[in-house]
């Protein structure tokens, strides 16, 4: 049986790999990431769960500012992108000195960028409950979750921008290490703050955020002291990366910046739609969502296999391969997303049931996780598609395809379907413009225009 190490050497020394090969290989690459994203849901999972015993207004504070906390780590996953793909471009091709001046640059941007943007996030912590039309009796937990959330803001986008790297590069093994160790601490923070130390809501997000802090330490100490790819001993370059890759990273991150803008600026706008309908609501608009995160964790475990895989075969200028893997990491992820949607349909009440006992609040979750699982299938689609599309350094597109479907078809829909028939409205304007997307996504990878900057 091949090795991961083995099978990434051929593929960069442009060695022929077998469908079997190829399989493996993405098999050897998703399954830590998998690993790595089940860690990362788990996390969301348990702080719903500790924040929903508490009571339905406490978990309606923090699933009204959750959209705007997409928003902003949206922006920092961005700049991480950036330099990730030219990490994986290369590695693939062999260019190890240059993927270790790579990663100290992303990180020293992504700090520098991500602490900016959470001072201006503390500062707007106040008021924003209050903007986004939440209920008086929720907005005092809502701006202290947002306001700790925004102070370590710079640590959780590090700690993702290292994961992305050292996947960028291959290595899928550590990165799920250090996010199942990130769990664990979450799951012992989160209980002396919120509950042992009685401080509610705020506990919550400061558990998680000293979680992250640890898991960024690891991560960064890993990279320059461990990683065969991305460390470079002696080497004394510099942090502030030059204007040719600041281009090349700005060419993958402007169209994510809008992306970011338009897709989860959608989804502030939901909440706002979703608001008016109560605190009920508004919780299990909150808890289905972290509830269906089991969905599509293999979506986003194979979205980063992907980058990789086809970022490395590009850079190697295997584009046959890259074609490859491109298919073979979507149909994966529509086969993975299926059968975990049967499941998430059956026991849909069980899900619910972990989070909240508020029975009003899971007989509610339950209806709208069992409209979505019908749309699994075809979210998987975009989900990985967008990886492929990104291992390529092609975003502008991707973006394109989601901006028209979600405020065109998601958003049209729920202004017309919830006012009629509540979040069971908003939810079926959701699973149509899910599926949707799909189509839009698989039809964009089969034209592989995706890969036309390589093709010159």
């Amino acid at each position: 049986m091949k090795t991961k190490d083995q099978l990434l050497s051929r593929l960069r020394g442009g060695e022929p790999l077998t469908g079997g090969d190829q399989l493996h290989l993405t098999l050897l690459l998703a399954i830590p990431a998998i690993l790595a994203q089940l860690s990362s849901v788990l996390m969301q999972y348990i702080d719903s769960a500790m924040v929903g015993h508490l009571g339905s207004n406490q978990a309606a504070s923090v699933g009204l500012v959750s959209t705007t906390t997409w928003v902003m780590s949206g922006f920092g996953m961005a700049v991480a992108t950036g330099f990730s793909v030219q990490v994986a471009h290369a590695c693939g091709a062999k260019d190890f000195r240059k993927a270790g001046t790579l990663m100290r640059q992303a990180l020293f941007s992504v700090a520098v960028f991500t602490l900016l943007l959470g001072l201006v996030a503390m500062g707007i912590s106040g008021s924003l409950p209050g903007w986004l039309g939440g209920a008086d009796v929720i907005r005092a937990d809502a701006a202290a979750y947002f306001f700790i959330y925004a102070a370590f803001l710079p640590v959780a986008m590090v700690a993702f921008a290292s994961a992305a790297m050292l996947q960028a590069s291959g290595n899928m093994k550590v990165p799920s290490i250090i996010y199942v160790s990130m769990c664990g601490l979450d799951i012992i923070f989160n209980y002396i703050f919120i509950y042992a130390l009685d401080m509610g809501v705020a506990g919550a997000a400061l558990g998680t955020g000293l979680a992250e802090l640890v898991a960024a330490t690891a991560a960064v100490w890993y990279m320059f002291t461990r990683s065969e790819e991305l460390r470079t001993p002696g080497e004394k370059g510099s942090f502030v990366p030059p204007h040719s890759t600041l281009r090349t990273a700005f060419g993958v991150t402007g169209p994510l910046w809008l992306q970011n803008v338009v897709m989860r600026g959608a989804h502030v706008v939901s909440t706002i739609i979703v608001a008016p309908l109560g605190p009920v609501s508004i919780a299990a608009n909150a808890f289905a969502i972290t509830a269906e995160c089991f969905c599509y964790m293999p979506g986003y475990g194979l979205q980063d296999a992907a980058t990789s895989l086809v970022g490395q075969s590009l850079g190697a200028r295997r584009n046959d391969l890259a074609r490859r893997f491109g298919w073979t990491t979507m149909g994966m992820g529509m086969v993975m997303m299926s059968l975990l949607a049967v499941a998430m349909y059956f026991f849909a009440p069980q899900m619910m049931g972990i989070l909240t006992t508020d029975p009003e609040v899971i007989a509610l979750g339950v209806k709208v996780l069992r409209i979505e699982a019908f749309a699994e299938c075809l979210y998987a689609a975009s989900i990985v598609g967008f990886g492929v599309c990104a291992g390529a350094g092609e975003t502008l597109v991707p973006t394109a395809l989601n901006f028209g479907s979600i405020w065109l078809i998601r958003i049209g829909l729920a202004i017309i379907l919830t006012p009629r028939m509540g979040l069971v409205g908003y939810w079926i304007a959701m699973a149509v413009e899910l599926s949707v997307r799909g189509i839009l996504f698989l039809g964009f990878v089969k034209s592989e225009k995706w890969m036309r900057k390589w093709k010159e």
